[in-house]
């Protein structure tokens, strides 16, 4: 997750923005500055998950931000709860997007959180926990944007199922030599609240794996 905007730059940015309506960036640096206030206002959108009965209170506090007119507010007060918010709403996303995957028909979720959705049988043997397996992975976040895929590179992966996130070892035990599967895993049973690498804290995955074989 990104770190939540300052009141100040959202005020100063999306005032501009409001009274600049009908401007069009011409030269390359308007267009650069355009194309940062639409980076800003996609942050905005996807950290605070504003319904639309909420746009017109931060709209108000924009405006009178920039315009240099007494809060009712006190800005150092609220950080706080501004970042809570932020959390408190990424959490729900979270919640809604895993719920509706398990609701689908075919979803099974087990105790731990994983989402597990069969999409084509297999007939070989499962895998243990300390087995080595052979597969073949396409790994997305929840909007559909890839962080990792060996069906991508175009080389299977071969690798230790006691030596992946937990959402890999309890997944792809279910699996058959054969199958192929999509594996939802929540924060809980993939890389926690510190992320790794390119995958944000608190990050849900989506993964559709083909078990190709059992190693050993």
């Amino acid at each position: 997750m990104k770190i939540p905007l300052t009141a100040a730059l959202i005020g100063s940015l999306f005032t501009h923005a409001a009274n600049a309506a009908g401007v069009k960036p011409r030269s390359d640096v308007q267009k650069t500055l355009y194309a940062a206030g639409a980076d800003v206002a996609e942050r905005i959108l996807s950290e605070f998950q504003l319904g639309s009965e909420e746009v017109p209170f931060m709209l108000q506090g924009l405006q009178d931000r920039l315009e240099g007119k007494k809060l009712p507010v006190l800005i150092p007060d609220y950080r706080g709860k501004i970042r809570q918010l932020v959390l408190d709403r990424q959490e729900a996303v979270r919640m809604r997007f895993l719920n509706e995957a398990a609701a689908r028909p075919g979803a099974q979720r087990s105790e731990s959180g994983l989402i597990y959705k069969e999409l084509k049988a297999g007939s070989g043997p499962k895998p243990s926990a300390t087995s080595q397996v052979k597969v073949h992975y396409h790994g997305t976040f929840p909007d559909g944007k890839v962080f990792d895929s060996s069906v991508q590179r175009g080389e299977p992966a071969t690798f230790p199922l006691n030596g992946v996130i937990s959402c890999w070892t309890e997944g792809v035990q279910k699996m058959s030599v054969g199958t192929k599967a999509e594996l939802i895993c929540p924060y809980s049973i993939a890389y926690g609240v510190q992320g790794r690498g390119s995958i944000p804290p608190k990050s849900t995955l989506v993964f559709e794996v083909e078990l190709l074989d059992i190693v050993k």
